[in-house]
This record gives structure tokens, sequence and C-alpha cells, in this order.
């Protein structure tokens, strides 16, 4: 069948469903969650939106404790498992959008918005692939599953609680990295540095934050100073001239204000973006005093030009994999002192006990405690593997690419499948604007994700 043309001929209908999906500002509201609603109001809307869009096409629907569901088709004992996720990160300083994040509008044949590539739009790609094999009326010898997440930004729970009490899918894949294929995972670790010292009365450093989450790059610091030295605004423009950055400094009543913008990038690249924290802090290492001086001496010693941390003993790399990147998310300093928390991606390989067990008895020289907030294992799945196979071939059907397949540092639901890896949507060459401003999808990559889907449940859950 031609899958492309068939896609093609529902543009109008993939459209429409995106722009309304991406439309319901989902993002983690955990002051407004409820037993109703686990993650806030946004998240599940999300998540019963996509459930009833399932109920109309009359497919077999599950809502798990509005955390999570499933949208299936087909009969038979195994179950080919496709994880999406609902919920989205904050459009974080909407002056750095081109048009609104949660309109969905569509310029140049680019429809753009908060999750149009992560993961809303492979979402819909994918649901409309089982909608065409669905209406071309083909036997399926296994059950298709769409299992829906509202909590995959943050900390998986959504899953968690689906596999507690669903069955586990026999093979599966996530349409939430990169075409051709994702196969290797790397482990996810959060971490939390914890100052030792306390603010003290005396010393310059009121404040200090920035970060909504752990896995964003900052794109936005603020300290708030007590005094300052007489040439601190000349200082400062020097450095923001400098760093190619932009930021202000304000005198209010008694304390200086100070604040620097960034670029925000996805914690698995943080290269790609611009941290705020980590300038700031390195603008501030002439400033202060005590335990501010502390915190911010730092984090410019730890992440100034390295997102390795090799002054701490973390950077390894591997050939599966390639390199562990630390991303300082969320920083902040009060009077409790200074706290960094870290979204760490680590190579598949990394001897991750080892590590932070040195690092942990180095730590004890300093003045900071490293804690283990939580740990995603790295998941890999041989490139020999049938399920790797046929999703390359028909991938390479479609497009004409022989790339080979691909790790990546960010985390998927496919690390929750006994068997299961990242399949699309971001093709080759294309910017990857997850978790940035003017995140966008390419309308007629829209449309081809479609067709790669619907062809690979045919080739994956029919004879």
């Amino acid at each position: 069948m031609n899958w492309f043309q068939i896609a093609k001929n529902r543009e109008q209908e993939l459209v429409k469903e995106l722009q309304s999906l991406l439309r319901i500002e989902s993002v983690l509201d955990e002051a407004k969650a409820t037993a109703e609603a686990p993650f806030g109001p946004g998240p599940l809307a999300a998540l019963e939106w996509m459930l009833a869009r399932g109920e109309e096409q009359g497919m077999r629907v599950k809502n798990i404790d509005q955390m999570a569901g499933h949208i299936e088709m087909g009969e038979g004992e195994e179950i080919l498992g496709i994880l999406c996720h609902v919920d989205v990160v904050p459009a974080s300083d909407l002056s750095t959008w081109s048009y609104p994040p949660f309109e969905g509008r569509i310029v140049d044949g680019k429809l753009y918005g908060r999750g149009a590539i992560d993961d809303k739009g492979p979402t819909i790609a994918a649901w409309m692939a089982m909608k065409m094999v669905k209406d071309a009326g083909i036997p399926l010898t296994k059950r298709v599953r769409m299992i829906i997440g509202a909590d995959e930004e943050s900390h998986f729970r959504c899953v968690k609680r689906y596999f507690a009490k669903e069955e586990m899918p026999t093979i599966g894949f996530a349409p939430d990295a990169d075409f051709p294929l994702i196969n290797a995972e790397k482990g996810i670790a959060e971490l939390v540095f914890s100052q030792k010292s306390k603010r003290q009365a005396d010393e310059k450093l009121v404040s200090f934050h920035a970060g909504q989450r752990v896995n964003m790059v900052p794109d936005l610091a603020t300290a708030v100073l007590k005094s300052a030295s007489a040439n601190i605004e000349g200082k400062f423009n020097e450095f923001l001239l400098e760093n190619n950055l932009e930021g202000s400094l304000n005198l209010d009543t008694d304390r200086y204000i100070i604040m620097i913008k960034g670029k925000s990038s996805h914690a698995m690249e943080p290269q790609n973006g611009i941290n705020a924290a980590v300038y700031l802090a390195k603008f501030l290492t002439t400033e202060l005093d005590g335990a501010g001086y502390e915190f911010v001496r730092f984090i410019t010693e730890v992440f100034d030009g390295d997102h390795t941390a090799h002054v701490l003993g973390f950077a390894y790399r591997d050939d599966v994999s390639g390199e562990t990147t630390l991303n300082p998310g969320i920083v902040s300093f009060n009077e409790q002192g200074g706290s960094i928390e870290i979204s760490m991606r680590y190579a598949v390989t990394y001897p991750f006990e080892e590590k932070i067990t040195a690092v942990q008895q180095y730590m004890q020289e300093t003045d900071f405690i490293l804690d283990i907030a939580g740990n995603s294992q790295p998941h890999y799945v041989p490139e020999e593997d049938e399920l790797v196979q046929t999703l390359l071939s028909v991938y390479r059907e479609h497009t004409g690419d022989f790339s080979k397949p691909l790790s990546t540092g960010g985390g998927t639901y496919a690390r929750e499948m006994k068997k299961g890896v990242a399949f699309g949507m971001l093709y080759p060459g294309e910017p990857d604007l997850a978790h940035q401003a003017n995140e966008f999808v390419v309308v007629e990559n829209l449309v081809k994700a479609a067709a790669i889907y619907a062809d690979s449940i045919v080739r994956l859950a029919s004879k």
C-alpha cells in the first residue's frame, strides 16, 4: 500500500488534531495536583483528549488512575506497544517565542508550539497511523496498543503506575526521538549538590535562582545582592559584552537585582544551550564573600565551559553511547545555603556506583555534599535484533536514508519496555528544538512519519 499517499490525503485531519492537542497547556502543576488530576489539570486534559479520540474510533480504551492510559486495536496474545506522552515542559520565557507556544500556528509549512516535536507531533502521527491501518481493514495478529503517559517530562510516574497494573508489550517503540532509530539510551540520574555552609547575616548574596526543570538548561538566572562594589555596573556591562549575553542590573532601594538571560535546551544536549546560572555565577565570583562566594565559585569551577564535570571525576565516554554529560538545571541560594540540581546523562557502560562513590568521597573535602535523587538505568537493544532490523527496513524504504542506529542522552519510554526502541520522528539534519523556544514540526515530515508508523505497525503486527 502507498502509505504516504494515504497519509497525504489525510493531512488536514492530521494537522487539525495536532493543533487541538497543542492548545492544551499540559505542563506539570504540582500545586494544583489532586487525586483526580495527579499531575495537574493540563496533563489530565491532554490524556483525556487522546482517550476520547480512541473511543470515537471504536477502539478499546482504558484510563489508569488519570496518570496514563491506552488505546488498543487488533487481536492476539502479543502486544505491539507504541509509547507516547502528552505532557510538555514549560514554555519558559515567552518573549523568546516568535509565535504563541500553545496556539499551533502554521508558518511556511512549519507547525509551531510547545510539544510540536516532543511529543505531541509524533503522538498524533502514530495515532493517525493506527487509524490508517484500522481503516485499511488489515487483519492484525497482535494487539496494537498506544500507551499514553502524562508525566514523562518529570518522573515517569505515569508509566510506572501503568506497568504496575497492565501488561508489558512484547515489543514496542516510542515515537519520541530521532530517525532512523535509537537503540541505546544513556542512563539518567538526578544529582543534588547541597552546600554545607549556611548564609550568614552579613554576607552580600541574599538569593540566587535559576531554572524550572532539571531536564532543561536554565535560560534565566537572577541574584539579589545586599551590597556591591562601586563599579559593579560597568563590570557587569563589560561581562555581558564579552560573553554576548543579555542581562540587567538594577538598584531597588538598598539591594541590587542582577539578571542574565541564556538559552534553553534539553538537558541531554546541554552544549546546545546557554546556561544562565553558570554565567551569573561566574560574574559574581569577584563580588561575593562567605557562603555566597563558595557557592558561585563551585559552580564556575565545575561547570564553566565543561558539560562533563571532569574536575570532579565524572567524565566518561564509550563507543555505544558517547559522552557522559551533566546539566545544572535548578540552581538556588537562600538562607539555607546553596543547592544545585543536576540532570546527569551517563554512557551505557558507565561504572555508576564506582564513579559516584569516588565523587562523594572527594566532596567530603569541599563545602558541598552529593546525593542521588533518582536514577534510571541505561537501555540498549542490539542492532542485529529483529525489532531493530524491521524498523530500520521500513524507515529506509520510505526515505532512502541508510543511516546507522543512534544513541541518545534523552530518556524515552522505550527504556520502560523489556524490548523497545525510540523510533523518530526527528529526521537526520533537522534542528532539535525540543525544550527550546520556537519548537516546531514540519508538516510534510509529520505526514511522512504517519506513513512510516503505519507501515511499521503492519510489518510488526500482521502476517
